[in-house]
């Protein structure tokens, strides 16, 4: 019997998403991964004595538009806080965050674990504005530094109920809520950069029971995979120490990769250790509703809504629409493109198996994309006129797709414009067929083989640009007569 059979998982998430800003949250400070250390930073990240706070104003409205995405209350009156405790990579001693008077409470988001099963929805407690803190650097026989390039780079905190039941479900959630806030264009969300970051409150109880248990925290979990894995872990090590009668001790723990296994980091920590109280040198954060309103009106729309109109618009199945919706960057191509061609199904028939396919060769996104969605159009249109085959087109499709061009010049450059005119055909396949007498009669003696070396005779005369099924129908016609 498995720990959820024994016990009700309860699973509640705190997820750091980076901003997607030019500067830091409060100072011109740039933003930039992979630099040399402490080359982003100027005086307020130093905490040199002076350094007074000035409010990114696009940091807030980023922040604004995930608290819509994730149908929040946006709050007109909101404080920043500080949040004290100290560590190398803190110079002042103090994190900026906002605590008792967040930017946005009380959304939700509709969480699908699996294919199939029903949405659960899942609520959100707070969505508040924070300056990430710098990172600590330990280089074994060099020592130990501290880069402050982080410290002051622009985050939300989002801030679940705890309704998650299971790690598959924690999962799906950290994937939904990632998928919309790179939709909002809010985050790029991207997890090895540390853009994208969880904690994960675990604990056990009872079933039946309504009182949580005590919950453990999982910190800095960064890859779906290793967040999958920490839970699961969790639920086991506290099934165990249930068990056996005994009690689990709050606590924060870290995950050790390489050994698969939580270890304990710090005993029990409450928000009253931090001593939070508004900063003195920040006036309170004050959002007219005109403000939040014409901030609504400029929201794309959201996944779910575009999957759902993939689907009744343009009669493409749901599998299909889910993927082709997984990112904004290809959803817009496609649409594109489907709309131009006019024949969506057959336009998402090629970007699922053959643009997909070539991405996933080279390990790129559809911000890779060169080619035009109109050409990508018109190439399709191509084919459909018979002026190049689709052995043509994927052919052309590799070059086209990360280098651009027109699919027409480069068809004419490529020679493979199809052999379209029927008299030339005709000919062709008569010819062939007065060139291997032997081969007729082994297909009227019901060698079905002989049809495929026929066809095949004629695609090598056309070099492979004659369409397979005109020239299989000419064949049929002429043999079975």
């Amino acid at each position: 019997m498995n720990a959820s059979e024994r016990y009700e998982v309860v699973i509640g998430l705190e997820v750091h998403v980076q901003l997607r800003t030019q500067s830091k949250l409060f100072s011109t400070a740039k933003v930039g991964f992979g630099d040399a250390p402490n080359h982003n930073v100027n005086e307020l990240c130093l905490a040199l004595p002076g350094a007074l706070p000035v409010l990114n104003a696009h940091a807030v409205e980023l922040a604004v538009r995930a608290g819509l995405a994730t149908h929040c209350r946006i709050n007109t009156h909101s404080v920043f806080a500080r949040k004290n405790y100290f560590y190398p990579d803190l110079p002042k001693g103090y994190q900026i965050s906002q605590y008792e008077q967040p930017l946005c409470s009380a959304g939700w988001l509709d969480v699908i674990a699996a294919e199939g099963e029903a949405a659960q929805r899942i609520g959100i407690t707070r969505i508040h504005m924070e300056e990430d803190a710098g990172k600590s650097l330990h280089e074994g026989r060099a020592g130990s530094a501290v880069d402050l390039n982080r410290s002051g780079v622009p985050l939300i905190e989002v801030v679940f109920e705890p309704d998650l039941r299971s790690a598959r479900q924690a999962v799906a959630c950290l994937r939904t809520l990632r998928e919309i806030l790179r939709y909002m264009g809010v985050s790029d969300g991207d997890m090895e950069k540390g853009q994208f970051r969880c904690d994960a409150n675990v604990s056990l109880r009872r079933h039946g029971e309504s009182a949580l248990g005590t919950r453990r925290e999982i910190k800095n979990l960064n890859s779906f995979r290793f967040a999958a894995a920490a839970i699961e872990q969790e639920v086991a090590a506290q099934a165990e120490i249930l068990d056996a009668g005994g009690a689990v001790v709050q606590a924060t723990l870290g995950y050790d990769v390489d050994k698969g296994r939580c270890f304990v980091m710090r005993s029990k920590e409450n928000a009253d250790d931090y001593r939070y109280f508004p900063d003195p040198d920040l006036l309170p954060l004050k959002l007219t509703q005109q403000r939040i309103e014409a901030i609504r009106a400029t929201l794309p729309e959201l996944p779910e809504q575009r999957r759902a109109r993939f689907e009744q618009d343009l009669g493409l199945r749901a599998d299909d629409a889910r993927v082709l919706t997984a990112s904004r960057t290809l959803a817009d191509w496609f649409e594109v493109a489907a709309l131009a061609h006019g024949a969506p199904q057959t336009v998402a028939k090629w970007v699922l198996r053959d643009v997909l396919g070539a991405l996933r060769e080279r390990d790129r996104d559809a911000s890779a994309l060169a080619l035009q969605p109109e050409h990508f159009a018109k190439l399709l249109a191509l084919q459909d006129a018979g002026r190049i085959t689709a052995k043509g087109v994927r052919q052309l499709l590799p070059e086209l797709l990360f280098e651009g061009g027109d699919p027409e010049t480069l068809l004419r450059a490529r020679g493979l414009e199809a052999v379209s005119d029927s008299a030339e055909l005709e000919a062709l396949v008569t010819r062939v067929l007065d060139e291997n007498t032997a081969v007729q009669k082994s297909y009227a003696a019901g060698d079905t083989r002989a049809l495929n070396f026929l066809m095949g005779k004629v695609m090598r005369e056309t070099r492979g640009r004659a369409d397979p099924q005109r020239v299989r129908a000419l064949l049929l016609g002429k043999l079975e007569r």
